[in-house]
């Protein structure tokens, strides 16, 4: 058998279609909400219409795995080891069909809160300065680390604005543990690098001059604060999350958790 499909560089070129494919999905669903919208459709509604439109394009997938045949002329044990692993992506796949059917909700109330509210900034005193949320962090040093990852990830011209937002910077500062406080801007460096072309191709889809950035949307995701809040997302999720809501407005997050794509999602 070939090992070709497992090359290093087609391995890569499948990662790309695959960012290729989500980034489209993400632009098409955000137009389909306000097609909806503009129809009158309340957003509960359309959240059931287009949940349905995707469990339907995973059962798609799902017949066309199941009915999938070895090689002609395959060995019976390879043709057993075939069936099987059929058996167990399809049943995974029909998993995937049912909780895309039953739990995306909330996503074009979000679509429109995004249009309607792109950036709201917290009031000065409901977020405590970042050297009294993280007091042990060198804030200075968290951020030249990530200013480093993220530069190195994307061109000069990709970003919003150099400068960093104390209150942003504070409230995902504030999110790191005791424990994790000593040598984290070396540990948000290795996060970086072992999420390289995750992170370079979430920048060049999502961040400013990208077609969902056109709408007003992910206004945080070519800052090199998101770098902070991505890793936070992966190594304390909750943590994050209360941190956000007391001080910052939620769609902001959810906008970065919704590119980002967490295993534990908290946004609705």
């Amino acid at each position: 058998m070939s090992t070709e499909q497992h090359a290093p560089d087609a391995y890569g070129q499948e990662l790309a279609r695959i960012s290729h494919h989500q980034s489209e999905t993400t632009g098409a669903r955000f137009t389909v909400f306000q097609a909806l919208a503009a129809a009158g459709i309340p957003p509960e509604q359309a959240d059931e219409i287009v949940s349905k439109l995707e469990a339907g394009a995973v059962a798609g997938a799902h017949t066309w795995i199941s009915e999938s045949s070895p090689p002609h002329g395959s060995d019976p044990q390879f043709e057993d080891g075939w069936y099987a692993g059929v058996r167990d992506v399809a049943s995974y796949l029909l998993r995937i069909a049912d909780t895309t059917a039953t739990t995306q909700r909330g996503l074009a109330a979000s679509s429109a809160l995004l249009l309607a509210h792109p950036w709201q900034p917290a009031s000065p005193a409901s977020t405590p300065p970042a050297q009294e949320l993280a007091p042990t962090l060198d804030t200075k040093k968290v951020l030249a680390a990530a200013r480093r990852c993220t530069w190195a990830l994307a061109g000069p011209g990709d970003f919003l604005d150099p400068e960093a937002s104390d209150e942003i910077l504070a409230t995902a500062l504030g999110a790191v543990r005791e424990d994790e406080k000593a040598g984290y801007p070396e540990g948000l460096e290795a996060f970086a690098e072992q999420h390289r072309a995750r992170l370079e191709k979430l920048l060049h889809a999502y961040g400013p001059g990208s077609a969902p950035a056109s709408h007003g949307r992910y206004v945080l995701a070519g800052r090199p604060e998101s770098l902070i809040i991505y890793e936070r997302m992966e190594a304390a999720p909750f943590l994050l999350r209360s941190r956000w809501d007391r001080a910052l407005d939620a769609v902001l997050l959810d906008d970065l958790e919704f590119v980002w794509g967490p295993r534990t999602r908290l946004s609705r």
